[in-house]
C-alpha cells in the first residue's frame, strides 16, 4: 500500500489566486479541444466524405489518444522537470490543430486527432502539479478549483463550437483554438514554476510501474471505477440529450442547443466545496451524495424528456455538480497516498474515467436509438444504481 509522505517545506507554500486562476484557465481551455468536434461531427464528415456510420470513429479516436496520452505521456510529470513537459505538451497540441485545419483527407485528420488527444492530456499534467504544490490542508480545495476551469472547458467547448462551427465553418474553430492555446503556452511560460521531480528510474520502469500502482493500491482501483461510472454519465447524458433536443416536441435549433448545454456550467462551480469539504473529511458523504444527484438526474430526464425542457436543465446541472463532485474527492483520495507517484495515480484515474466516457458515448447513441428517452434514463437510473450497490458494499467494509 502506498503511504502519504510527509509534508514538505516547499509543499506548505502552496499557491497564489493568480496561479490557482492560471492553471485552471489552462486546463478548460485544453481540454475543450477533446470536445469541439462532437457537435462538429456532421460538417466535418461532409468536407472528408466520411459516411454518418463512421463518422463517431473522430470522437472515438480523440478519447482513444486522450486514454493513451495519460497512460504514455502523462506519468512523464513525475520523471522530467513538469514545467517543461507541459510546454511541450501544449505545443503538441497547437501542432495537431494545424495539421487538422490542413488535413487535405479523412487519414490525416483522423490520425491528427489522435494525436490532438494524446497531447490534451497536458491538463492532467497540470492538475498534479496543482497538487504538489498545495499544503495538504487545502490540496482538495486548490485541486477542487483548478477542476472548476476544466469542467467549465468540457461543458463549454460544445456550445462554442456549434455557434462558431456553425457560422463561420469547423476550420474556423479549429484556428481559433490553436490562437488561444499559443495564447496559453505564453501565460504557462510566465505563471508556472519549474518542479523536478526527484526519481532513480528509467521511463520503461516507470510505465512498468503503472501495473504495480494499480495492483497494490485498493483505493485507486475503487474510486477509479466509481469515476468511471460518474463520466460515463456524463458523457452518457451530453452525447444523447442533443439527440433529444433536436427532435420534437423540443425541435430545438443550434442558438437555442447552445444556450442549453450552457446551462449546465454552473455544475462545475461546486467543485471547490466538493474539495473543501472532502479537506474536513467528508469524503464518504460526498460520494454518496453525488450518487444520489447522478440518479436523480435521469429520473428527471425521464420526466422531462416528453417536453418540459426546465426538468431537463435541472438535471444537466445536477448530473454535472454529482460527476465533478466525486471527480474532485476521488483525487483528493488519491493524493493522499503518495507524492512521488502522484501524476501516475493521476493518470490511471483519468484512463478509468475516460474509459467510462467512451462505453457512456456507445450506450448513449444504441439507448436512444432502439428505446428512446425511456430506455435512455432506464439505463442511467440503472447504472446509477449498480455505482451505489459497490458504494455501500464498500461502505460497509469500510473501505473507502
Amino acid at each position: 500500500m502506498l503511504q502519504a509522505p510527509e509534508t514538505s517545506a516547499e509543499d506548505q507554500k502552496g499557491l497564489g489566486a493568480w496561479l490557482i486562476f492560471s492553471l485552471a484557465t489552462a486546463c478548460g481551455i485544453t481540454v475543450a479541444n477533446l470536445y469541439y468536434a462532437q457537435p462538429l461531427i456532421g460538417p466535418i464528415s461532409e468536407s472528408f466524405g466520411i459516411g454518418h456510420s463512421s463518422a463517431g470513429l473522430i470522437v472515438s479516436v480523440l478519447q482513444l489518444g486522450y486514454v493513451m496520452g495519460m497512460l504514455l505521456l502523462a506519468p512523464l510529470g513525475d520523471f522530467f522537470e513538469n514545467k517543461s513537459v507541459i510546454l511541450l505538451t501544449l505545443c503538441g497540441v497547437v501542432a495537431s490543430l494545424l495539421v487538422s485545419v490542413a488535413a487535405p483527407n479523412a487519414v490525416i485528420f483522423i490520425a491528427a486527432s489522435f494525436l490532438l488527444g494524446a497531447a490534451t492530456v497536458a491538463t492532467q499534467m497540470i492538475v498534479p502539479l496543482a497538487a504538489h504544490m498545495s499544503p495538504e490542508r487545502i490540496r482538495g480545495r486548490s485541486v477542487g478549483t483548478v477542476m472548476s476551469g476544466l469542467l467549465i472547458g468540457i461543458l463549454m467547448a460544445r456550445p462554442v463550437a456549434t455557434l462558431i462551427g456553425g457560422e463561420f465553418g469547423w476550420r474556423v474553430m479549429y484556428l481559433i483554438s490553436a490562437a488561444l492555446m499559443c495564447a496559453l503556452i505564453l501565460l504557462m511560460a510566465l505563471s508556472i514554476p519549474r518542479r523536478r521531480p526527484e526519481h532513480t528510474l528509467t521511463y520503461f520502469t516507470l510505465l512498468r510501474s503503472l501495473v504495480e500502482i494499480l495492483v497494490t493500491t485498493p483505493v485507486l482501483r475503487r474510486r477509479g471505477t466509481y469515476q468511471a461510472f460518474f463520466f460515463g454519465l456524463f458523457t452518457m447524458f451530453w452525447t444523447g440529450i442533443p439527440v433529444v433536443l433536436q427532435a420534437p416536441p423540443f425541435s430545438l435549433g443550434h442558438v437555442a442547443l447552445s444556450a442549453f448545454m450552457l446551462s449546465g456550467v454552473s455544475g462545475a462551480f461546486v467543485a471547490p466545496l466538493a474539495g473543501h469539504l472532502a479537506d474536513l473529511g467528508h469524503g464518504r458523504a460526498m460520494t454518496g451524495l453525488a450518487i444520489l444527484l447522478a440518479g436523480a438526474s435521469f429520473a428527471l430526464t425521464w420526466l422531462g424528456g416528453y417536453g418540459n425542457i426546465w426538468l431537463l436543465v435541472i438535471a444537466g446541472i445536477l448530473l454535472d455538480a454529482a460527476c465533478q463532485t466525486h471527480f474532485v474527492t476521488g483525487q483528493r483520495a488519491i493524493y493522499t497516498l503518495s507524492a512521488p507517484v502522484r501524476s501516475r495515480l493521476n493518470a490511471l484515474y483519468l484512463a478509468f474515467a475516460f474509459t467510462g466516457g467512451i462505453l457512456g458515448s456507445g450506450v448513449s447513441s444504441f439507448a436512444i436509438s432502439r428505446g428512446g428517452v425511456a430506455l435512455f434514463c432506464a439505463t442511467g437510473i440503472g447504472a446509477a444504481l449498480v455505482l451505489m450497490l459497490l458504494f455501500v458494499r464498500d461502505q460497509i467494509s469500510r473501505k473507502v
